[in-house]
């Protein structure tokens, strides 16, 4: 944009500027860029390259950086590497961030556009950046050449740029990583920090041979232990709630043990979807660009992504990305009207959901949360897939932290069950290569989160009350895999963004953009199978499936939902995908043909923006009765009371369902 470059020039100088100008007249601007559909992405248009379309779309990659890099190294200055502050005639103090004094600023060698420092480092091939592991072998940071684009960055950090002014918020996960402060840190220690989680994006590809705090290769040197999960204090427990598995498709279709609820009060059952935001404080590795949107978004805990909005009917397009882009920068000050956005509201939903939640939990504390996907914005976990299994990654560990931990809190929520299933986000949105399997494994890094696979089901007894529920979890982002050359922009198999070669079939994942499809395919024909099987056998009192895509696709324009219902008793749908909050009862028949089977869409979360403005004397857009929120139900014997929670804590809509007569 005309402002990133106006940025960059002022960092850059004279003769970066004229580099920079000649890359930027070959792109076309924001405004020829064309909205899609009905989703969060500006389409390419005919003839527009794709790494075009990534660049206006906060896309993780990079991509478009591959020429402007090219030109700005060559007319930097001789003898100077392009990070230092030499390299530009001025001192690192001097340097003012792009972003308001109330965010934190990008460090030198920022990979953030428009930051204080270089253009997003592409990515050549899709190698992920190796997890931590006990089996890796160590590198030196002066001879080995995976720890090259680090190097000089450590070497001027450990010589002055830890005593910058800036330098605090730089290194604010040093401790953490290395277990020392950064002013008492060794250059070994920068180079762990670095490998873990790279202050500006230059990332060091090996971990140190020696450290301050050993082990090295791992990057908690100072991190607090997580919690252990309620019942997995013996270290030799083979139970699947405490041993991962050695793939993350292992468990596919297990049954998570029981869990058992007893006591004479209400049980209440929470259900949330879309929720996750994004996480501005974040140093990506892979050469990933920090994921900001706007300008604010660098701030701690999660910030919603700015969607298009469009009339109820998709035939007029109220507010494209880059409009609604400007309305959270500038918090609705500067804002189309028609894109409907209300200050306070729009640009915070995630948190405001959470308060709505925690106060509910004081009086109807649920016993655990059906949560429908799409956890983390923009593509899930920001790095590759292929993790082991018995390690988080220090990505994962931020984005859970300021995106689900430090939000859902309070007495009511702390340590209850999270059952969770991917959302076409947590593949990666656009692509199918991100770090979904870390979201399986975080299953045992947690006290509360659960997804030990794809598919699987849990039991809930409630002894004290006589009854019971099966809880079916499925995987149907089928949906949104399609053939490679479709729909580049809601495809998690398109050939437009996955990276050239991208392979995680050491995962256990696609292992080709060609065999994307057919393998989620395969996957949603065998939960299929599955689930009819584990619906012929139950024996519950309730049956409730859980998956992300919203009521009614299935696939076969609602037919195997209805046949769940009519042949196999399921007894309610808890759905998101579609960013508001919709309660399909049974008898509405306008939409409804699932045999009566009521349905909820959940997608009103917060992490990213409503479907519709969220303003309630504006609702002529609406699908349902709300935008921005959540559901709570009151499970008994006899009934599910559902009821239908807004931002503000108000009761929307509610509706008391039967068990079906199996």
């Amino acid at each position: 944009s005309e402002m990133a470059v106006h940025r960059r020039c002022l960092l850059l100088g004279v003769a970066g500027c004229a580099a920079l100008a000649a890359v930027s007249q070959n792109m076309p601007t924001d405004a020829e860029a064309a909205l899609a559909a009905d989703d969060e992405c500006l389409a390419a248009k005919p003839g527009e390259a794709q790494e075009q379309c990534s660049q206006n779309l906060l896309q993780r990659r990079g991509l478009m950086a591959k020429a402007e890099v090219a030109e700005l190294e060559v007319e930097g200055k001789a003898g100077q590497p392009w990070w230092s502050p030499a390299g530009w005639g001025a001192p690192a103090s001097w340097i003012k961030p792009w972003l308001p004094p109330s965010s934190a600023p990008a460090p030198i060698g920022s990979a953030s556009d428009g930051g204080a420092g270089h253009p997003p480092a592409p990515i050549t091939g899709g190698a992920p950046a190796p997890a931590p592991s006990s089996s890796r072998k160590c590198s030196s940071l002066a001879d080995d050449p995976e720890n090259a684009q680090c190097k000089e960055v450590i070497d001027w950090v450990v010589q002055s740029g830890k005593y910058d002014p800036k330098a605090p918020e730089w290194f604010a996960e040093m401790k953490n990583i290395s277990g020392v402060d950064y002013l008492s840190a060794s250059k070994e220690d920068f180079q762990r920090l670095y490998y873990c989680s790279p202050p500006g994006g230059k990332a060091c590809g090996g971990t140190p041979c020696t450290c301050t705090k050993p082990p090295c290769f791992t990057c908690y040197g100072g991190a607090p232990a997580r919690k252990k999960r309620p019942g997995c204090e013996d270290p030799e427990s083979t139970s699947i709630a405490c041993k991962p598995p050695a793939k993350p498709m292992d468990y596919k279709g297990m049954t998570w043990p029981t869990m058992t609820f007893t006591g004479a009060q209400q049980m209440h059952i929470f259900c949330i979807g879309d929720w996750g935001g994004m996480d501005g404080k974040l140093n990506p590795i892979e050469g990933r660009p920090p994921i900001i949107a706007y300008d604010w978004g660098a701030q701690a805990g999660p910030s919603v992504f700015p969607r298009t909005r469009w009339n109820r009917y998709h035939t007029v397009e109220l507010c494209n990305h880059k409009d609604f882009v400007q309305c959270y920068s500038t918090r609705g000050t500067d804002c189309p009207a028609s894109c409907g956005f209300v200050a306070g509201v729009d640009d915070q939903p995630q948190q405001l959901v959470a308060k709505a939640m925690q106060e509910r939990a004081k009086i109807n504390e649920p016993q655990y949360l059906l949560n429908v996907g799409d956890n983390f914005y923009w593509g899930g976990i920001e790095k590759t897939c292929g993790t082991p299994m018995d390690e988080i990654s220090f990505t994962a560990h931020h984005q859970f932290d300021q995106v689900f931990e430090s939000v859902y809190t309070g007495s009511g929520l702390a340590g209850k069950p999270w059952l969770s299933v991917l959302g076409n986000h947590d593949w990666g949105g656009r692509c199918f290569n991100n770090g979904w399997d870390q979201q399986i494994a975080y299953t045992w890094a947690s006290d509360r989160w659960i997804m030990p696979a794809p598919y699987y089901m849990v039991r809930m007894e409630y002894p004290t009350k006589m009854f019971s529920a099966d809880i079916f979890m499925i995987d149907s982002n089928v949906h949104d895999a399609k053939s490679p050359g479709m729909d580049s922009e809601h495809n998690i198999c398109g050939e437009a963004h996955n990276p050239v070669g991208a392979d995680c079939s050491a995962a256990q994942g696609p292992p080709s953009v060609e065999d994307c499809p057919s393998y989620f395919q395969t996957l949603w024909a065998e939960q299929k199978v599955w689930l009819e099987d584990k619906l012929r056998q139950s024996t519950a009192t309730w049956q409730i499936v859980v998956t992300h895509f919203p009521c009614g696709e299935d696939g076969e324009n609602q037919a195997w939902y209805r046949k769940l219902r009519q042949q196999f008793g399921l007894d309610l749908l808890v759905t998101g995908h579609r960013h508001d909050q919709e309660l399909w009862l049974g008898t509405d028949i306008t939409r409804n043909f699932m045999g009566g089977l009521t349905c909820i869409i959940t997608g009103g979360g917060g992490g990213i923006s409503s479907e519709a403005t969220p303003n309630p004397d504006d609702t002529k857009d609406w699908y349902g009765e709300g935008e921005y929120g959540f559901y709570d139900i009151t499970i008994d014997k006899y009934s599910l009371n559902i009821e239908s929670i807004n931002y503000d804590g108000k009761v929307l809509k509610s509706a008391r369902i039967y068990p079906y007569a199996r």
